[in-house]
């Protein structure tokens, strides 16, 4: 991961690890258990220490995790990252094709508004018996959106 920016080389403890991503203790375990991040060495007293070379790592999942990618697309990501010479045309697919889930999502979700705001710009706030809200709930054909 030589394109990432350097950090300090001393030997940092899960803890100081932690602290310094924002990534907490569990989660960081948790990659080490999936091998996003490399098992750590341990000292003596079989506590893990970490190098500048984990927190870069770490803050690059931290972040592509924060931007909705998944494991497998962050595992290749790393892969990619590991290996700085090869094309980027892989990287730049898996962003392309997360980009496109990202706006299939949000049109989904801006219909899911729309119906939600239809239903209740359509209720008069009477009685239950005649609420417009309790009525799309109750009969999916209300609806506009999608009818699965």
């Amino acid at each position: 991961m030589s394109n990432l920016p350097a950090t300090p080389p001393s030997p940092l403890t899960i803890g100081a690890l932690a602290k310094q991503t924002g990534v907490k203790i569990p989660t960081i375990r948790y990659y080490e258990s999936i091998g996003l991040l490399p098992e750590a060495p341990r000292t003596g007293s079989n506590r893990r220490t970490y190098d500048g070379g984990s927190v870069r790592r770490l803050r690059f999942i931290r972040h592509a995790r924060e931007l909705g990618f998944e494991v497998e697309a962050i595992r290749q990501l790393l892969a990619m990252a590991d290996d700085p010479g090869q094309p980027c045309r892989e990287a730049d697919l898996l962003a392309r094709t997360h980009l496109a889930e990202i706006e299939s999502r949000i049109a989904r979700l801006e219909a899911l508004r729309d119906e939600v705001r239809r239903m209740v710009e359509g209720c008069a706030q009477d009685q239950v018996r005649s609420c417009h809200v309790i009525e799309v709930l109750a009969d999916h054909a209300h609806c506009l959106h999608d009818r699965h």
